[in-house]
């Protein structure tokens, strides 16, 4: 991604305050559509860069620095999208987007939902951050992926969203319809916080004691899991399907895995999960979706480079921990 050479302006700027605080909200966005911290950050420091290549006068002009910061943020994720299906296509394995721990500070980033005219069917700030929601986020085209986050997340009208991704208002709102069509594909029924919370301490239990009965009760017929390594983590390159496949999966890993990992409850993109933990280190991080029947998903990433927030939080709260198994 390319950037400006002219370097960032100093703390005398007397317009810095007000420019810099709309970056949480723009990584939160772009976190969104691009399901990466990383290249988040870095879309949203080309933004920057972006804005500070204008020249004083340029900037004064105008009207709205944090709309414009939007725009081009929301631009630039475009283009970072309309390249990302190549580079997936030689991931290894599947690709699954990077888990973020605790209960995600960026959840109530960005502009209240609501607006005249605008449908009341909205994804809320704290749903879109769930991995199931970002998992449905990667089977839209770029262009439903951006009016949908927008729109239905971050509360933005079609009129504004039509001028970011450069089509009509109405050609925006089908976006969003058709991407909701998607994301509801994906939806498992709602279940309580508790619940959710009751059934991973109960998975994990039952991974620990290797019990594969209490293992395949805990998981919809229907369950599917798959695992995000890239290749640099022994882990399963296609989905595994089927409840008691799955169980006889995770019991084998059970089996396999060394004295010293520990298995930790943990809050990923908010929702109860767990993570696999050696020798100080987060190796892997289990995400799951509940249904009324069970566990019908479980996401699992050994990616190292996708799991470097949650390395840096152990190092912050001094955990102990263990290398991670595939699911």
């Amino acid at each position: 991604m390319a950037t400006s050479d002219r370097p960032f302006p100093g703390p005398e700027d007397p317009g810095l305050k007000a420019v810099m605080s709309e970056r949480r909200k723009l990584v939160a966005l772009a976190y969104r559509l691009l399901g990466s911290v990383a290249e988040a950050e870095d879309a949203v420091q080309e933004t920057y860069a972006r804005w500070y290549a204008m020249s004083a006068d340029q900037r004064d002009a105008v009207r709205s620095p944090g709309a414009w910061l939007t725009t081009v943020a929301s631009r630039v994720c475009l283009d970072v999208l309309g390249s990302a299906r190549a580079r997936r296509e030689r991931y290894v394995g599947e690709w699954i987007p990077e888990p973020l721990p605790g209960s995600v500070e960026w959840s109530s980033a960005g502009r209240a939902p609501g607006g005249a005219g605008d449908p009341a069917d909205r994804i809320t700030l704290d749903e879109s951050v769930t991995m199931a929601f970002l998992v449905a986020l990667e089977a839209m085209t770029p262009a439903e992926r951006v009016a949908l986050v927008l729109h239905d997340v971050f509360g933005y009208p079609f009129p504004e969203v039509a001028e970011i991704v450069g089509r009509t208002p109405a050609a925006c709102r089908q976006l969003a319809s058709s991407a909701r069509r998607r994301a509801r594909s994906f939806d498992a029924a709602r279940v309580s916080e508790d619940r959710r919370a009751e059934t991973v301490r109960a998975f994990k239990a039952a991974w620990e004691a290797h019990d594969i009965d209490a293992l395949v009760g805990l998981l919809d017929p229907g369950v599917t899991a798959a695992a995000d390594s890239n290749g640099l983590a022994q882990a399963a390159l296609r989905p595994i399907e089927g409840a008691e496949q799955v169980a006889r999966h995770f019991l084998a890993l059970a089996e396999r895995m060394p004295t010293g990992v520990a298995v930790a409850e943990c809050v990923v993109n908010g929702q109860p999960g767990l993570a696999v933990q050696r020798d100080g280190a987060t190796a892997t991080v289990l995400a799951f979706d509940i249904g009324e029947d069970g566990i019908t998903r479980i996401w699992a990433v050994l990616n190292p480079d996708k799991l470097q927030s949650w390395n840096r939080a152990d190092a912050l709260h001094g955990r102990s921990g263990g290398a991670g198994q595939d699911p």
